[in-house]
């Protein structure tokens, strides 16, 4: 049984049909990646997980349990964690208490302590900020902030969409080494990434989309090799 599974996956926004017919797999332990163009359906398809866009037909199918109807809250609860485009901190909440709102459905207060803990040993430098508001912060402190709110719950598998987007190109790197080492200690990924060079560098298996429709699946090192992925989205 897969971690997280797709199955014939239809999104609509109005009468957009968005996502068509996807299906794909998450096996646990695993960093798979999500790949293609602006508007090929790469963030509907987080947000059809995520519960934030029902789709219309087909399953979403979370360690077994169908959750493709289930509101975000309770997505959450089944333990699916989700870092979103633009990093969505609490602009006007310290960094400290952004990690508490990350752990907002966590009732052991010594989970929250090791969970805030954790987040400052992955990341030394909001440690260094954990009194400064979210607002404030950098763009790379802010991605940081949103990767490690994220965790605090200590979800089965962690959504991230773009999370190198508008980060300068050290900045770009250092979000790539974290989301290694997470997978490192244990974090299955589901990566939505425009860089699909790095994210092909770092992921296990990947998909391409393309207007709302999977055109080539496989292992990273074979999708980073093919012709057309080469051409259309690595530049080479």
């Amino acid at each position: 049984m897969s971690l997280l599974e797709l199955d014939d996956v239809h999104s609509y926004y109005g009468n957009i049909h968005a996502l068509k017919g996807i299906s794909l797999k998450v096996e646990e332990g695993e960093i798979v990646t999500l790949i293609g163009a602006n508007g090929a359906g790469k963030t509907t398809t987080l947000r059809s997980i995520s519960g934030l866009l029902h789709p219309r037909r087909g399953r979403v199918i979370l360690q077994g349990k169908d959750i493709t109807n289930l509101s975000p809250h309770i997505v959450h609860k089944e333990g699916l964690g989700l870092v979103p485009e633009g990093r969505g901190v609490f602009p006007r909440l310290t960094v400290l208490e952004n990690l508490q709102m990350g752990a907002y459905i966590v009732r052991d207060k010594a989970k929250i302590e090791k969970g805030i803990e954790y987040a400052f040993t992955l990341f030394p430098r909001l440690r260094e900020r954990s009194s400064q508001k979210g607002g404030t912060l950098s763009g790379g402190e802010q991605q940081m902030l949103a990767t490690a709110r994220g965790l605090m719950s200590e979800p089965k598998i962690l959504l991230m969409d773009e999370p190198s987007m508008g980060l300068a190109p050290v900045l770009v790197d250092q979000i790539f080494e974290v989301i290694k080492e997470l997978n490192a200690r244990g974090t299955t990924i589901l990566l939505v990434e425009q860089n699909a060079l790095m994210a092909l560098s770092v992921a296990h298996r990947a998909y391409v989309l393309q207007t709302g429709s999977i055109v080539l699946s496989g292992k990273a090192s074979d999708v980073k090799n093919d012709e057309n992925v080469r051409k259309a989205y690595l530049g080479l």
